[in-house]
């Protein structure tokens, strides 16, 4: 590979971690409103949404992870 192609996938390996930092925060703030609705909210229908929406944004934290250190190991090789 040549090292302009090299360098464009740094940079879309850059614009991934910066979105799973972003994601992060939105995960995080989710989790916390979660946490700390009463246990009867939590066990609601709201609750339940709210817990799906939780781990479908860490499913997607985790496969742009993947994709990030897959990108990584081709600049890396």
């Amino acid at each position: 590979m040549n090292a302009t192609r090299r360098n464009k996938l740094q940079e879309i390996v850059d614009e991934l971690q910066n979105i799973m930092c972003e994601l992060d925060g939105v995960l995080g703030d989710e989790q916390d409103a979660f946490d700390n609705m009463p246990e009867s909210l939590q066990n609601s229908e709201r609750g339940d949404t709210m817990q799906e929406n939780i781990d479908t944004m860490q499913e997607a934290h985790d496969e742009l992870s993947d994709i990030s250190d897959n990108l990584q190991n081709i600049i890396d090789n």
